[in-house]
C-alpha cells in the first residue's frame, strides 16, 4: 500500500513512521527508568552519588569503555556491508546506531534487521539481512563460548549444589528438541528473505574466511570491553574481587540471559534477576548489581540509541523508494 501512495503522502507517512519510533523509544526508556519495581530512582541516583560514580575520571573512562564497544560494532558492520558495497565508517555509524534506536523495544532486536534493510535498494536487501545475521551470529558464538568456560569454572570454583541428573535429562531433551527443530526446518520450505535454509549455509560458507575471522574478533573485543566496563563498575563500587572470578560470574550472567528471549527494553530486567542470583553467590549485594547492570543498560544501549534518534529523524529512503 505504501508504495501505491503519492510523493507527497509517503513523504508524510515516512515522517510519522520516524517520529513513532523516536517517541516510542524515548517513552520505553522513561518508563523503565521510572517504573522499574526493583529498582526506584531516586534510590538509584542516591547510590550513584554516594559511590562517587559521577567523578570525571570515571565519566570519561566508562565513556570511553562505551565508545570503543560500539566503535568495533561498528567497523564490524562496515567490513560485512563491503562483501557487497563500500560505505565509508560515516554511513556504517548512522546505520547502527539507527537501527539500534529502531529495535530498542523489539523482541531479541529482531528490528534491527527491517531497520538496516531500509538504508539499501532492493538489490542489497536479501544479502544485508543475510550479513547481519552472521554479525549476530559472531556475537552470540563469542557469548556462548566464553560462556560455557565461565559457568563451568563458576560450577567448579563455588561448588554450586546442582541436580546433575536433572541436568543431563535437560539438555538430552533440549538436544532432542533443536534435533527435530532443525530437521523440520530442513524438511520444509521455511524462508529467510526469499532464501532457503541451505542457500543460508551456502550464503554464509561462500564468505571469505578473512571476512568471518575479522567478524569473529570485532565481535570478541567487544565482549571483552564491555565486560571489563562491567568489572570496573564492580570496583568503583567497593567490591574486592579479581578480574578472573569477576568474568567467572559476568561470563556467566551474559550467557543466560543471551538464551532467555525478550523484549529488548526488558533485557535489564532479566539481567538484573540473573546477575542478582550469581552475584548473591559470591556475596556481592543485591542493590549493586542491579545499578551496575541499569549503569550498563544506559551507557550501551540507551545513549547510543538516543544519538540513533538523530540519524532516524533524518534518514530518507533510497531514491528507487521514493519515486
Amino acid at each position: 500500500m505504501f508504495f501505491s501512495l503519492s510523493y507527497k503522502s509517503k513523504q508524510f507517512f515516512f515522517v510519522i513512521i520516524k517520529l513513532s519510533i523516536v517517541v516510542g523509544a524515548c517513552y520505553f526508556i522513561y518508563k523503565k527508568l521510572a517504573d522499574n519495581p526493583d529498582l526506584r530512582f531516586n534510590d538509584f541516583y542516591q547510590f550513584l552519588t554516594e559511590n562517587d560514580v559521577f567523578s570525571l575520571k570515571n565519566i570519561f573512562f566508562l565513556l570511553f569503555l562505551t565508545i570503543f564497544n560500539w566503535f568495533f560494532e561498528i567497523l564490524k558492520w562496515q567490513k560485512l556491508v563491503s562483501l557487497i558495497t563500500k560505505i565509508r565508517f560515516k554511513i556504517a555509524l548512522e546505520q547502527s546506531l539507527g537501527a539500534l534506536t529502531a529495535s530498542l523495544f523489539t523482541p531479541n532486536r529482531i528490528g534491527e534487521y527491517g531497520a538496516k534493510v531500509v538504508y539499501y535498494v532492493s538489490t542489497y536487501r536479501k544479502k544485508i539481512v543475510l550479513l547481519n545475521l552472521l554479525g549476530n551470529i559472531a556475537q552470540m558464538s563469542v557469548t556462548l563460548i566464553l560462556g560455557i568456560i565461565g559457568i563451568s569454572c563458576f560450577v567448579i570454583t563455588y561448588d554450586v549444589n546442582l541436580d546433575y541428573l536433572k541436568l543431563i535429562r535437560f539438555f538430552i531433551i533440549l538436544l532432542l528438541i533443536v534435533s527435530f527443530i532443525g530437521f523440520g526446518i530442513k524438511k520444509s520450505n521455511i524462508t529467510i528473505k526469499g532464501y532457503s535454509i541451505d542457500k543460508v549455509f551456502k550464503f554464509i560458507k561462500d564468505l571469505p574466511f578473512k571476512t568471518i575471522l575479522i567478524t569473529f574478533l570485532f565481535s570478541l573485543l567487544r565482549y571483552l570491553i564491555f565486560s571489563f566496563q562491567f568489572y570496573y563498575f564492580l570496583i568503583i563500587f567497593g567490591i574486592n574481587i579479581s578480574y578472573f572470578d569477576a568474568m567467572i560470574v559476568i561470563t556467566s550472567m551474559y550467557l543466560l540471559t543471551s538464551i532467555i528471549p525478550s523484549i529488548f527494553i526488558f533485557d535489564v530486567v532479566i539481567k538484573g534477576s540473573v546477575g542478582v542470583f550469581l552475584f548473591s553467590i559470591i556475596g556481592v549485594n543485591e542493590l549493586t548489581i542491579l545499578n551496575i547492570i541499569t549503569l550498563m543498560w544506559l551507557l550501551n544501549f540507551v545513549l547510543p540509541s538516543l544519538f540513533g534518534s538523530y540519524y532516524v529523524l533524518n534518514f530518507n529512503l533510497p531514491e528507487e523508494d521514493i519515486e
